[in-house]
C-alpha cells in the first residue's frame, strides 16, 4: 500500500529531539566529532521514523545532494548506475527501461517520492524519466523485503527520493548542460522561505535526438539499430504552511510530459498529473499524527499529426488516503501505527475489458525497542488486502542493531515480501505487433518472499568499511512464460503464438557487497563498492528455465569514485572526480527473431554473451565566486562501444563531452 515518509518532514527538528531522548546522547555526539564520515544525517525509510543514519537498525544507503552534484546525474537511472553496485538498467524490445536490483526487477522495487508511491508503469517498471534529480535533497535506499512497512511491490527494496525545501529567505537557481546528439538539460528552481509559509517551485526539461547504432556483421539474434530520443518537461510546486508551532500543512502539485518519436507521423506521449495534501501535527510532546491524500494520474497517448488527434490508450489513476501515528517513549522507544487506503483504476486498450479497478487497504504496527545504548530491535507486522482477486497477507519483519564496541555496528534482519498481481498481469489481452498475444491470468497467486540480511559496518575518523550479505527465496514469482500455440483459443488462427502470465517455481538470489570509503583533510576522497549476485533462474511447471527478455543480474559489479576538492581562494575552488562502473559478462537466451522455430515448433533462441564492460566519467567542476559552478566532463572516457547492440546492451556510442553551468542567483547579492 501507500508508503509514508512518517515525520520525515520534521527530520531536522527531530534530529535534536532524537539525541536528547537517547541515554547515550553525549557519546553519540562524540562519535560525530571523531568520525567525519558519520554525518549528522537523519533517515526515515527503513523505520518510517526519524533516526540517525549510524543508529538505524536496517542497513540504509544514503545518497546526498552533494553526491548527486558530483555525478551530475539527470535522472535516477544515471545516478543509481554510478552509485550502487548490483544495479543495472537494461532495455526491453521497444527500448523501455528495466531495472535489475541485485536480482529483483523493477516491479519488486518500490520507488517513492517524499514517501509517496507513483502511478503508472511501462514494461513492469515505473517511468524513470519522471524521477529527475533537480531539487533533490537526498535518496534513501533499503535493500531486501520491506513489505511489513511498505506493502506490496517492496519485496526487493525501497528507493525513497526526498525533495529539497528552502532554508534561506529566497533562492533562485538556473542551470543547463549540453552534450552530443543535441542533448540538452535545462532547469530552474525558486525557493521562498517566510515565517509561516515556504514555497519551492522547480522546472527541468531535457531533450536528445534520435541516432543510429552501428552493429558488427552477422548478429545471431535481434539487435537495436535506432536510439529513440525524447523531450521531457517536469514542473513541481510545493507549498508549506505552518500556522502555529507543531502543525504543518503541505500541498504539492506536479505535471510531467515526455514525447518520443519512433514513427514520425505518430509520436508517443506520456503525461503525469499529481497532487498531494498532507498534514503533520505534534499532538503532544511525544505524539505525532500524519494524515494525507494523494492523487496521481499517469497517461500514455499517440499523437496523430496528420489528423491533429491525441489518442489516449492508457491511464492509471490512483487515489489514496493515509493516517500514521507515532508515540515516543522517554527512554527512546517508538510505537508506530498506521493505515492506508488506495483506489487503483486502470484503463488500457490492451486489457480484455479495457478498464479495471481495485481497492486495497492495510493496517500495520511497528515497535522500535531501544534495549540499551548498544542494542536496538525493531519489529513490524502488516496486513494487506486487495479486493480484486481477494488477495490478502500478513507480513512480518524483525531487525536488530548491536554495537559491541565503539565504531562497529552489526545489523541483521528477516523480512517477508509480498506482491499482489497487478491488474495488467491479470487482464492483459494484447496483440503485440502480430508476434504473439500476451494474455493475463486471473488465477495468478500473489508472490511471497523470504529475505535475510546481515551487515557489518566499521567507521573511525577518515575510514568506513561496510560489508553485507543477503539471501532471497521467492515463491510464486509472477512472470510471462514461454510462447505457446493453442488452437482452441482461436480456430481461425491455429498457429497463433500466445504468451501468458504465470506463477513460476521458487526463485532464489543471494549475494554480498563491500563498500570502502576514505576521506582525508587534504580534500582527497575515495569510495569503492563491489557487489556479487547469484541468481537461480525460475522454472515453469515442466522444470524448464523461462526465457527472459530482460538480462539476468551480472555476477560481479564495481562502482568507484576518486575525487580531489580544493578551495584555492575565496572566489575560486575546484573539484576533480573520476567516477566509474565495471560489470562482468553474462549470458542470456534470446529469440533469433519472432518467426523462426526449432524442430519442436518453439521459437528459436540463441545464447547471447554480453561481454564485461567498464564506463568511466572524468569531471572538472569549477566554483567561480559564490554563485557560479562550471562543469566540463568526458563521459564514457575510454570510448566503450558494444560489438553488437543486442536488446540489453548498454546504449552508448562512444565518448561524450558534456559542458554545464549552474548559477545560484541569490548568492550574487551576498556581501
Amino acid at each position: 500500500m501507500l508508503a509514508s515518509c512518517s515525520v520525515a518532514v520534521f527530520a531536522q527538528e527531530a534530529k535534536d529531539k532524537y539525541f536528547k531522548t537517547r541515554a547515550a546522547a553525549d557519546s553519540a555526539y562524540h562519535h560525530w566529532e571523531d568520525n567525519p564520515l558519520w554525518m549528522e544525517q537523519v533517515v526515515v525509510t527503513g523505520t518510517r521514523t526519524p533516526k540517525s543514519l549510524k543508529d538505524v537498525p536496517i542497513q540504509t544507503r544514503l545518497i546526498t545532494a552533494q553526491d548527486i552534484q558530483k555525478v551530475d546525474a539527470t535522472n535516477v537511472e544515471d545516478l543509481l548506475q554510478q552509485e550502487m553496485p548490483g544495479v543495472e538498467f537494461s532495455y526491453a524490445m521497444n527500448q523501455q527501461t528495466h531495472l535489475n536490483f541485485s536480482g529483483f526487477g523493477g516491479q519488486s522495487v518500490l520507488f517513492l517520492v517524499d514517501g509517496e508511491r507513483l502511478a503508472g508503469e511501462t514494461m513492469d517498471d515505473v517511468d524513470f524519466t519522471r524521477l529527475n534529480m533537480a531539487n533533490v535533497e537526498r535518496i534513501e535506499i533499503v535493500k531486501g523485503a520491506a513489505s511489513a512497512i511498505y506493502g506490496s511491490s517492496a519485496a526487493g527494496g525501497v528507493i525513497n527520493i526526498f525533495t529539497r525545501e528552502p532554508s534561506e529567505p529566497w533562492t533562485l537557481n538556473v542551470n543547463t548542460r549540453v552534450s552530443k546528439h543535441n542533448e540538452w538539460r535545462y532547469g530552474t528552481s525558486l525557493g521562498l522561505n517566510g515565517h509561516h509559509l515556504q514555497n519551492m517551485l522547480s522546472f527541468q526539461g531535457t531533450m536528445i535526438d534520435n541516432f543510429i547504432f552501428e552493429n558488427g556483421p552477422s548478429p545471431v539474434a535481434r539487435t537495436i539499430t535506432n536510439f529513440y530520443g525524447d523531450d521531457t518537461y517536469n514542473i513541481k510546486d510545493q507549498l508549506i504552511w505552518r500556522p502555529f508551532k507543531g502543525f504543518r500543512l503541505t500541498a504539492k502539485a506536479g505535471y510531467f510530459f515526455r514525447q518520443q518519436v519512433r514513427t514520425e507521423t505518430v509520436p508517443e506521449r506520456y503525461r503525469d498529473f499529481t497532487g498531494c495534501l498532507r498534514a503533520n501535527w505534534d499532538i503532544a510532546e511525544h505524539d505525532h499524527l500524519e494524515v494525507s491524500y494523494l492523487f496521481d494520474q499517469y497517461d500514455k497517448s499517440d499523437y496523430r499529426k496528420l489528423d491533429n488527434l491525441d489518442v489516449r490508450d492508457y491511464s492509471n489513476v490512483q487515489n489514496s488516503l493515509r493516517a500514521l501515528f507515532n508515540h515516543s517513549f522517554e527512554r527512546g522507544d517508538v510505537l508506530t501505527l498506521g493505515t492506508d487506503y488506495l483506489h487503483d483504476y486502470l484503463m488500457n486498450i490492451n486489457l480484455d475489458d479495457q478498464t479495471h479497478d481495485e481497492d486495497s487497504f492495510d493496517f500495520f504496527g511497528q515497535y522500535d525497542w531501544v534495549a540499551t545504548d548498544r542494542l536496538e530491535v525493531v519489529g513490524a507486522l502488516r496486513y494487506d488486502y486487495f479486493s480484486n482477486g481477494d488477495h490478502h497477507r500478513v507480513t512480518p519483519r524483525l531487525s536488530a542493531r548491536y554495537q559491541p564496541i565503539d565504531y562497529l555496528n552489526l545489523r541483521a534482519s528477516y523480512g517477508m515480501g509480498f506482491r499482489a498481481p497487478k491488474l495488467k498481469e491479470k487482464y492483459y489481452n494484447f496483440d503485440m505487433a502480430g508476434i504473439w498475444i500476451i494474455l493475463g491470468n486471473e488465477d495468478l497467486k500473489a508472490e511471497l518472499s523470504h529475505n535475510i540480511n546481515a551487515s557489518v559496518e566499521y567507521t573511525k575518523r577518515y575510514y568506513n568499511i561496510t560489508m553485507g550479505g543477503y539471501y532471497n527465496n521467492v515463491e510464486n514469482r509472477i512472470a510471462t512464460g514461454a510462447p505457446y500455440v493453442d488452437a482452441t483459443i482461436d480456430l481461425t488462427h491455429p498457429d497463433q503464438l500466445y504468451l501468458s502470465y504465470i506463477n513460476l517455481k521458487n526463485y532464489k538470489t543471494f549475494g554480498f557487497d563491500v563498500t570502502t570509503q576514505v576521506k582525508w583533510d587534504n580534500g582527497l576522497a575515495v569510495k569503492v563498492s563491489y557487489a556479487y549476485v547469484h541468481e537461480e533462474l525460475p522454472q515453469d511447471d515442466q522444470g524448464e528455465s523461462i526465457n527472459n527478455q530482460y538480462i539476468p543480474a551480472r555476477s560481479h559489479s564495481l562502482t568507484a569514485r576518486c575525487e580531489w576538492d580544493r578551495q584555492f581562494t575565496a572566489r575560486y575552488g575546484m573539484n576533480i572526480s573520476l567516477n566509474g562502473r565495471a560489470m562482468s559478462g553474462v549470458d542470456n537466451d534470446e529469440f533469433v527473431d519472432y518467426r523462426t522455430k526449432d524442430a519442436n515448433g518453439r521459437l528459436l533462441t540463441r545464447t547471447i554473451h554480453y561481454k564485461p564492460y567498464s564506463i568511466w566519467k572524468l569531471s572538472l567542476a569549477q566554483r567561480i565566486g559564490p554563485a557560479i559552478r562550471l562543469t566540463i566532463a568526458a563521459d564514457n572516457l575510454f570510448n566503450y562501444k558494444p560489438d553488437y547492440y543486442y536488446l540489453n546492451a548498454p546504449l552508448t556510442d562512444g565518448i561524450t563531452l558534456q559542458v554545464g553551468m549552474s548559477i545560484d542567483v541569490e548568492k550574487m547579492f551576498d556581501k
